[in-house]
């Protein structure tokens, strides 16, 4: 069971959602506001987010910002009628995990949700074959709590984040189709999410351009490749 935090200021799409998030298991606390909501979020520990874009008062994004504020490694999905491929980037800009087009399917909402807790539950229980720390370059990862660290800097990532570069690095120095990464990564692939997945990469190489030996390279028409040099 998740304790999720869900903004939606229409009735009746959040009554069905919610009441389907509910018989799935999960605790969710429902606002209508964006200002209400951002006040509650500060109050309980929440394990996934759920914002609607187009709020009363305070919008989705703005929302998004103050949660990134607080905590950098809570999932955030994303759900709008807005349908412009630029509000997406845009929410995976600011610190999204994840954007669905309204009108969406009940079940691939659950899906989501579904994914993403497990990769927390996956990430909080490792066994000893997956490592707790990789060191590349003059990096090193830690996996259980999302940190990058390069020297005297400390970058948190998000969980999408924190899932892109642990696949990277589990595959270091392999040619990664894109749709073998958006398929281990989102569960399916499409053009919205291959323009998401670049979003992501390019988040992954700032991060990582502070150390010019390690480059993901991007082999055109087919994917990409983590590579180390000495």
């Amino acid at each position: 069971m998740a304790r999720i935090f869900y903004v939606e200021d229409d009735l009746n799409l959040s009554f069905v959602v919610k009441d389907c998030l509910q018989m799935a298991g999960h605790e969710v606390h429902h606002f209508t506001k964006g200002d209400e909501a951002i006040e509650a979020f500060h109050k309980v520990d929440y394990d996934i987010c759920i914002l609607d874009v187009m709020l009363p008062n305070v919008d989705g994004f703005t929302i998004a910002k103050a949660i990134r504020n607080k905590n950098y490694q809570i999932p955030i999905i994303f759900i709008s009628a807005r349908i412009q491929l630029e509000d997406k980037l845009e929410a995976l800009n600011i610190g999204g995990d994840d954007y669905l087009f309204k009108p969406f399917s009940i079940e691939e909402l659950l899906l989501k949700v579904t994914i993403f807790l497990k990769r927390k539950q996956v990430d909080t229980h490792s066994g000893a074959s997956e490592p707790n720390f990789y060191s590349f370059g003059i990096f090193t990862y830690d996996t259980a709590n999302f940190i990058l660290r390069a020297d005297q800097e400390e970058i948190r990532l998000t969980q999408r984040e924190a899932d892109l570069l642990t696949f990277f690095l589990k595959n270091q120095g392999k040619l990664l189709r894109r749709e073998d990464i958006l398929v281990a990564l989102w569960g399916q692939d499409d053009y919205f999410l291959g323009r998401s997945l670049d979003v992501f990469i390019s988040r992954i190489r700032k991060y990582l351009s502070i150390d010019r030996n390690v480059v993901i390279e991007n082999v055109p028409r087919i994917g990409f490749k983590l590579v180390v040099g000495e």
